[in-house]
């Protein structure tokens, strides 16, 4: 079977190919992947190449396929892996398989499976790993976009907390606390206030900083302080941009005795050190952003660290029970991270897009891989419909919905789109 899909070989060298796949293995699953979220660590791969501690070091001559964030359908399984798999399942990936002590991971360092490509193998690595994960919803997107949930989810676990006298570390944000989500307004920090007014650890408590007003009065439209009361908990927007003294002034939201978790969702020297200043007794500071720069420091108050028992903790991506519980937490509707969605494209959109994804305003990029098409913002739609039936519908689709994604523009994008 001949598939298309966009491989890497070097740095900055990414390809949209036409070629063979192999036979099937009988420890192999053939499938079809439908949709892959464009992540920041796929922007990364394709600027290190080989450089990247995922990447396989021979990718010049043996190109590996890139994306990470996918979902498809099964369409043939192989016989060992019969028992547990059948065609025309829906399927997501967890592509982090470091329990298996490899760091190598689908959407980075294999030939044949990856998210931007109309068919893939799967290995048998990734069914041994529990890797592949049955999906039962009735859109891919939210399946890719399990993966990304999935790093917030592994996050709030990561937190803990030490009760006074002892040496227990109690796992995951503090039920019923206060809680910050600095430079918080992007499309991974959305998805973070989703899960926090809607898990079982709750704060009671949420701030949610930027220094940007149109991503601000973003997120409270689809996050208001009178949905997050309902929730049980108080969530206030903050513009620290606009604050002489930010510091005192998130401190005084807690009544003087600051935060219990505070999550830094931005690189910036300067959010890290406002996060460290703004932690309570006990407090623990997730640092959630990752920097491309390998030098990279900030000043931590140590007398905190000893005397107010402050704790930092940092992760990256999240583990299988964490994609499984994203799973079925969008299946059951209690978050939609489709409210991460502000672009979405076909797959010979992919290589700009990854290229450039840093310049490229707004959330996630979500490219439906048998499709033909540009990448689009939502909010373009609109324009693009006065001269294009096409966008048309699909800008009435998106408008009635605050323009956010969701199945039903999913599935008329998939009837009416171009073929690839």
């Amino acid at each position: 079977m001949k598939t298309k899909a966009v491989r890497i070989y070097g740095k900055r060298d990414l390809r949209l190919e036409e070629f063979e796949l192999p036979p099937l293995q009988d420890d192999e699953i053939l499938a079809q992947v439908i949709s892959d979220s464009i992540c920041m660590s796929s922007h990364k791969a394709a600027l290190q190449g080989a450089d990247h501690k995922r990447v396989p070091d021979d990718v010049a001559v043996n190109p590996t396929i890139i994306g990470h964030e996918f979902a498809g359908v099964i369409l043939e399984v192989g016989k060992k892996w019969r028992h547990k798999f059948s065609p025309g399942q829906k399927f997501s990936i967890q592509p982090a398989m470091a329990h298996m002590g490899t760091l190598d991971a689908p959407g980075y360092s294999y030939r044949y499976i990856g998210g931007d490509a109309t068919y893939i193998i799967i290995p048998s690595i990734v069914m041994e790993a529990g890797c592949l994960l049955p999906y039962e919803g009735d859109a891919f997107y939210a399946a890719s976009l399990a993966e990304p949930m999935s790093c917030i989810i592994g996050a709030f676990h990561a937190s803990f907390h030490v009760p006074p006298g002892t040496y227990i570390h109690e796992m995951g944000i503090r039920p019923g606390g206060k809680m910050a989500i600095l430079a918080g307004t992007g499309p991974m920090g959305l998805g973070a206030i989703d899960y926090a007014l809607h898990c079982e650890r709750k704060p009671s408590l949420l701030v949610v900083t930027d220094i940007d007003e149109k991503r601000l009065a973003r997120a409270q439209s689809l996050f208001s302080p009178e949905k997050a009361e309902k929730e049980g908990t108080r969530l206030v927007y903050v513009n620290t941009g606009k604050i002489d003294s930010p510091v005192m002034y998130l401190k005084n939201l807690t009544g003087g005795t600051g935060f219990d978790d505070v999550f830094v969702f931005a690189p910036v020297r300067q959010v890290i050190e406002q996060a460290d200043a703004i932690l309570g007794f006990d407090g623990c500071l997730n640092f959630f952003a990752g920097p491309a720069d390998q030098s990279f420091s900030a000043e931590i108050n140590f007398y905190n660290v000893h005397y107010a028992f402050t704790h930092i903790v940092g992760t990256s991506g999240g583990n299988t029970d964490d994609m499984r519980e994203a799973l079925r937490l969008i299946s059951e509707g209690k978050i939609n991270p489709a409210v991460m969605i502000t672009h979405v494209g076909g797959l010979d959109s992919v290589i700009e897009t990854t290229l450039n994804l840093p310049n490229i305003p707004g959330g996630k990029k979500l490219i439906y891989t048998n499709i033909s098409m540009p990448l689009v913002s939502l909010y373009q739609l609109e324009e693009l419909g006065r001269t294009d039936n096409f966008y048309k519908g699909l800008h009435e689709i998106v408008a009635r919905n605050n323009y956010i994604w969701s199945p039903e523009a999913e599935r008329y994008l998939l009837a009416n789109s171009k073929p690839i």
